[in-house]
């Protein structure tokens, strides 16, 4: 079988240090045989012939502008079966304004109450995906992402809230979903809220959960690279 492409983009704001998330990432799929392009510049998706072939797209582009004919791009792609795949404020919180970046990944960002810091537990959930099979619940101290969630989501994790005080708290306790998957046409949308920096990518939960989504969205085209979510199981990926 021949190796699988990847094209990672980053950029945005800095803060969430997108050049290393990039380079771990690079390292993950390289590992799984993938030919890996990184580029830190959005001008990459102007080749809509060119991303239509890439088997997997990975965006680490926190906030940010983007011109809506590069969004339609992406998106024409991952409707044709190209993956899609991220975290943190790099998927979920880029390009504010581009509704149609926001429907396509299947959520936005609008807050994290009690900003980093924030000791929480992420609860792996029972679903029709086995996607996290054999990932126990565990607890991280970082930033605990509200989001804005479309609602066709396959919810595969979630963080209660609330934790951290904040205007919020005056409704009832909600269940977040943390990571997810969804189709997009005929391609694979995988994100997960964790990722502040580097560090947090490195625990060995979060480095397997983000192991496996890149793989899934990544075998859209050529399902039998990876097991399938509905008769395999997906243990020691990220070994």
């Amino acid at each position: 079988m021949p190796n699988q492409s990847a094209l990672i983009v980053w950029g945005g704001w800095p803060g969430h240090q997108p050049e290393e998330v990039a380079s771990i990432f690079r390292q993950l799929l390289e590992r799984h045989r993938y030919q890996v392009e990184v580029s830190n510049s959005l001008e990459v998706f102007a080749d809509a012939d060119k991303l239509k072939q890439i088997d997997l797209i990975v965006p680490i582009w926190t906030m940010g502008e983007i011109e809506p004919k590069l969004v339609n791009n992406v998106s024409a792609a991952v409707q044709g079966g190209t993956g899609l795949a991220g975290c943190h404020g790099g998927m979920a919180d880029a390009f504010r304004q581009n509704v149609e970046w926001h429907f396509m990944t299947g959520g936005q960002w609008v807050a994290h109450p009690g900003d980093n810091g924030v000791e929480y537990t992420v609860n792996i959930k029972n679903s029709s995906s086995l996607l996290l099979e054999g990932i126990e619940d565990f607890t991280v101290k970082s930033e605990q992402y509200y989001l804005h969630v479309d609602p066709a989501v396959e919810v595969l994790a979630t963080t209660r809230f609330p934790i951290a005080e904040g205007p919020h708290s005056a409704n009832r306790a909600v269940d977040m979903p943390v990571a997810w998957t969804k189709r997009w046409g005929a391609g694979r949308v995988f994100y997960c809220s964790l990722g502040h920096q580097a560090d947090m990518i490195e625990i060995p939960q979060v480095k397997e959960m983000m192991t496996r989504g890149l793989l899934w969205a990544g075998a859209g085209k050529s399902p039998g690279s990876f097991p399938s979510e509905e008769n395999d199981t997906f243990n020691g990926v990220g070994d």
